[in-house]
């Protein structure tokens, strides 16, 4: 490729899937050279994720959608390329690290890998040794990929990645679903790696504040998904939550005894015992692969209880993939599944959760932070006693989130319970009357929120950093 082409360049690149009435993209211009760190970003549905997909040539290949403009890879026109061609030199990290694994273990998917490029048996362990060490999977070489966080599965799609040695990353909210620290850590190891390997790295990202000066680059599109700017990147700071106060009642509405978990013979949980008051709201944090998301389905039924018991009048659980809820064909039918809430009321949520622009959708076919919010307003409008959610905040612009704060605090006024696993600093600071810490599928403790923030050692022990908001607070009275 001669030096002055772009690796990707787009001239006004419009793309409209097959049974839309509307383009997903328009008006998409601008070029990618070796070596840049670019980030696009926007609102949730905007079609972020859709641009990066044109990127990598699933699509249009694989949803018959209808493509307008140009796109050049490499210097080649995009369509000159053979199907899988571009996928040596481009690798994808997609949002939903499930959405791409073929084999039962790490080892087996990375070899899996290989083969789709013929590498030579004799060559296949070295290179996996290598990325397993790069990536610090080393110890989970031999692992089921499902029994692991979905932090770890983040990590393992990368290895998958970057064992194909392409020139190119394309991310898609890489560090959603990792912890603090993890995803610090994350940010720092592809920083290293970028810069010994020379690669391009695209991401699409709402987590801006996370990653410092690491891009050199934005590519900004409206909520239409119009091209927006090409401009330089800036660092953000996190989203502004406003406090809340407490509505907690004393009444106990969830009780966990010694509850222990096992599956596929492994000890996932053990010993663990707390309650849950009407109206609190419980924040469950810990490192990657602690026992959070697996608390949670022993608390809704998912996973049976190897020992202990739960006590609890029913919950609702909104879970990290939340299309395994889905039952309807229509976002504005799902939420109003349960025949419980009024219209009025459905009205309200669909209004507040901006699902009414896709309310004749498929639940399946929108964006994954859409996804996200379809499950969160069917639960509400369950109007269940106790509310489980899993990362409701992964692919959340600003003002989904500032709405999704707001209708977590009136809900929990109104006597709804919350236990929320999410790595979410700043929205556990300002939400969670109470913190429960996890590791190594053990409880640490169950803490009020404002002494987790100020013990350092707790925090550091449990791979979490204390929300820039609440170390701006405790440093004005210092």
């Amino acid at each position: 490729m001669p030096v002055h082409e772009a690796v990707f360049s787009l001239r006004q690149l419009g793309f409209r899937f097959p049974d839309d009435e509307q383009p997903t993209l328009s008006a998409i211009s601008f070029d990618i050279h070796n070596g840049e760190r670019v980030v696009i970003s926007g609102p949730s549905g905007c079609g972020k994720s859709t641009l990066l997909y044109l990127l990598n040539r699933l699509y249009p290949l694989n949803c018959d959608g209808e493509l307008t403009g140009s796109i050049r890879l490499f210097g080649k026109d995009a369509e000159s390329y053979a199907p899988g061609e571009i996928n040596r030199r481009v690798a994808t990290v997609f949002q939903d690290p499930d959405s791409q694994f073929c084999m039962p273990t790490v080892e087996e998917e990375l070899a899996f890998t290989l083969e789709n490029l013929h590498v030579p048996r004799e060559k296949m362990q070295t290179r996996i040794t290598e990325v397993l060490k790069l990536t610090g999977l080393s110890a989970l070489r031999h692992e089921v990929i499902q029994s692991l966080s979905g932090g770890t599965k983040q990590r393992v799609a990368a290895a998958c990645a970057l064992v194909m040695e392409p020139e190119v990353l394309l991310l898609d909210e890489p560090i959603s679903h990792l912890d603090p620290v993890t995803a610090k850590e994350f940010i720092h190891w592809l920083d290293r790696l970028q810069e010994d390997l020379n690669l391009t790295i695209v991401a699409v990202e709402h987590r801006l504040d996370l990653w410092d000066s690491f891009f050199s680059r934005e590519i900004q599109l409206d909520r239409s998904g119009y091209f927006i700017s090409d401009k330089i990147a800036s660092v953000r700071s996190p989203v502004s939550l406003p406090e809340r106060a407490s509505s907690m009642g004393s009444e106990i509405v969830l009780k966990a005894e010694e509850i222990a978990v096992k599956a596929n013979g492994k000890e996932l949980m053990t010993g663990l015992s707390f309650t849950a008051h009407k109206g609190e709201i419980m924040v469950v944090a810990g490192p990657n692969g602690s026992g959070k998301s697996s608390l949670l389905k022993a608390l809704c039924g998912i996973y049976p209880l190897d020992a202990g018991s739960i006590q609890s009048p029913g919950v609702g659980f909104v879970p990290q993939s939340p299309e395994y809820l889905f039952l309807e064909k229509t976002v504005a039918k799902e939420l109003a599944f349960s025949g419980i809430a009024t219209p009025d009321e459905l009205d309200d949520l669909m209004d507040r959760l901006r699902l009414k622009e896709i309310q004749y959708d498929h639940p399946f076919s929108v964006s994954h932070g859409q996804k996200r919010r379809v499950a969160t307003g069917a639960m509400l409008a369950d109007r269940r006693t106790v509310v489980l959610m899993d990362e409701p905040t992964s692919g959340q612009d600003a003002a989904a989130l500032q709405e999704l704060h707001r209708l977590i605090a009136e809900r929990a006024d109104e006597g709804i319970t919350f236990l929320i696993v999410t790595h979410d600093m700043e929205l556990a600071a300002s939400l969670a009357d109470s913190l429960l810490l996890l590791k190594d599928g053990k409880m640490t403790g169950k803490y009020p929120a404002h002494e987790v923030w100020k013990n350092t050692d707790l925090l550091a022990e449990h791979h979490l950093l204390p929300p820039k908001g609440v170390v701006q607070f405790a440093k004005s009275f210092a």
